[in-house]
């Protein structure tokens, strides 16, 4: 998913910088498609090489930290006890709370999370920045981990069976599934090639392709509630929690981003009534604190506030996407240097 959004067509950077300042809510993030774009295109990327680099030093760590538990698992199998999540044992081991989500049992499960760790983490730490990027994966690995630990102890009270307290419940894909979210939030209307698919419907389509594969894998089953906690968790964070140093507010309070959207266009007169309890019920405090600073009751930005906000943001991503290709266009040009010095 991550390397189609980033082969994209090239594009002269030049006309993205100027188009950049002027843009609507979503420049961002083509404009960190069309860098990616253009720095694959550099004489020293070419020949497959330019799909595997420019990976983040923060997503690299991640990836060794995976497949690292993973490799100890399989010498210490043992060591699961201490690092997953056995809601029975959770008191007095709560670090499983925190280490259960850096801990892949299969050997599917940790290439496809480090896969999608390092390819969507490029598109979305230069954006973010690396301390909200870690910030954003510690927040929803925990509370995804809270969230499996009481339904786990639910479950048990209402059918009474133990194997819901002793089963080891470990994984990074919630983390994956809040960066899904992540992208919906910031191209939301990005076309995916072949399948003709907009981004903002990659969350809602994973959660009903695993919901659906559950009811003929039992396998499926055991990731279902990780999956759907760390989808909601991100949209929370996302939503309500994130920080915007910019203009020093939180969440992203625009209609693309409502809970609804997450649901086609005929359930939203459904859904939206539903959401409307639980945000009066969650989030009332937050939106009182946020209308002091530029949102009004409702979450809705005063006029002014959100363009001010997209503008800043776009100067800020522009800033890193910029170092991170003149770094990328250095690194060529020492290489076709050295290549040309070897043939001479």
């Amino acid at each position: 998913m991550s390397i189609v959004l980033i082969n994209q067509p090239t594009l002269s950077f030049s006309r993205t910088s100027s188009s950049l300042r002027k843009g609507s809510r979503s420049d961002l993030v083509h404009f960190a498609i069309e860098i990616t774009a253009e720095s694959m295109s550099t004489p020293a990327l070419s020949g497959g090489t330019s799909l595997f680099s420019g990976f983040t030093r923060l997503c690299k760590g991640l990836a060794v930290v995976l497949v690292g538990t993973h490799i100890a698992l399989h010498f210490f199998p043992s060591a699961i006890t201490y690092l997953a999540l056995i809601p029975a044992r959770t008191i007095p081991f709560a670090w499983n709370l925190i280490t259960a989500g850096y801990v892949e049992q299969s050997v599917y499960g940790v290439v496809i999370s480090t896969v999608s760790l390092l390819f969507i983490g490029k598109l979305l730490e230069p954006i973010w920045g690396s301390r909200e990027f870690f910030k954003f994966i510690f927040v929803v690995n925990f509370l995804t981990s809270v969230c499996l630990f009481i339904t786990a102890i639910a479950l048990y009270y209402i059918t009474r069976q133990e194997n819901y307290l002793y089963m080891p419940l470990s994984g990074f894909h919630g983390v994956i599934c809040g960066f899904l979210v992540g992208i919906k939030q910031i191209i939301p209307d990005q076309e995916l090639p072949f399948v003709k698919i907009k981004t903002k419907w990659l969350p809602s389509i994973t959660l009903l392709l695993c919901i659906a594969i559950s009811f003929w894998t039992l396998e499926a089953t055991e990731y279902l509630p990780t999956i759907v906690s760390g989808t909601y968790i991100s949209w929370i964070y996302l939503r309500y929690w994130q920080r915007k140093p910019e203009t020093k507010l939180r969440g992203d309070p625009s209609e693309d981003f409502a809970f609804s959207s997450f649901f086609p266009e005929f359930l939203r007169p459904v859904v939206d009534p539903i959401a409307s309890i639980f945000h009066r019920m969650l989030c009332g405090r937050s939106d009182a604190s946020n209308d002091g600073q530029g949102y009004t009751m409702e979450s809705e930005p005063l006029p002014g506030s959100d363009s001010i906000e997209a503008s800043r943001r776009r100067e800020r991503g522009a800033r890193a996407l910029e170092e991170r290709l003149a770094a990328e266009r250095l690194a060529a040009a020492r290489i076709s240097q050295r290549d040309g010095v070897e043939n001479v």
